[in-house]
């Protein structure tokens, strides 16, 4: 068994999944090449699922946040049915963490407070791409690039309506700690009349 793998129980998960969320994700800085990663899972209104990455931009006390254009698949899915779920894995460690409930929109100050702090080349792509629509050729995403380049010029870019934050409010939390011969420990947290109940899982 690796000696990165840290036995977990019940007792050693603080009361506050969002805090055992922020110890855990503060123990991976420097063990991922990319530590924001999530995987994303959304559903049509009929329940078909689909799952990409995106990156974790927004932390706080009852929500996580990523942003995106609202057209995109996801985007569309999520504003059908807002019942999603994300996933963080930290395979050096041997940890993920799953997050279900529901998401919604962040405020356009949100938004806006976030887009203007991208670099002017993110700003650009997304008023550039029609995410998930077909495109002719990876040149008239670029031309349409150098269009925008020359209509902004010299000033701010705006964010586009069509782009901006969603935030998942959660309804459960799983902490997953690998163990050796397949006898891993599972926490699970779940809303109860003080706050969260926290109880350990079959692996």
């Amino acid at each position: 068994m690796s000696g990165r793998w840290i036995p977990l129980d019940v007792a050693d998960c603080h009361p506050s999944p969002f805090v055992q969320f922020r110890r855990w994700f503060d123990e991976a800085i420097g063990e991922m090449h990319e530590r924001e990663a999530i995987a994303l899972i959304s559903a049509t209104s009929d329940g078909h699922p689909s799952a990409r990455m995106v990156l974790l931009r927004h932390v706080d006390e009852y929500s996580f946040g990523w942003y995106t254009n609202y057209q995109s698949r996801k985007g569309r899915e999520l504003l059908a049915n807002p019942h999603a779920a994300l996933l963080w894995y930290c395979e050096p460690l041997g940890r993920q963490i799953r997050i279900e409930g529901d998401a919604q929109m962040m405020s356009p100050a949100e938004s806006d407070a976030y887009f203007n702090a991208r670099p002017r080349g993110h700003q650009l792509g997304a008023h550039a791409s029609a995410q998930s629509q077909p495109i002719a050729s990876r040149e008239v995403l670029e031309d349409r690039v150098r269009e925008l380049g020359e209509i902004y010029a010299g000033r701010e870019v705006p964010r586009p309506e069509h782009w901006g934050g969603f935030r998942l409010i959660p309804s459960a939390f799983e902490f997953w700690q690998h163990r050796g011969d397949r006898l891993h420990d599972r926490v699970v947290y779940t809303p109860d009349a003080t706050g969260w109940h926290r109880q350990r899982h079959s692996p």
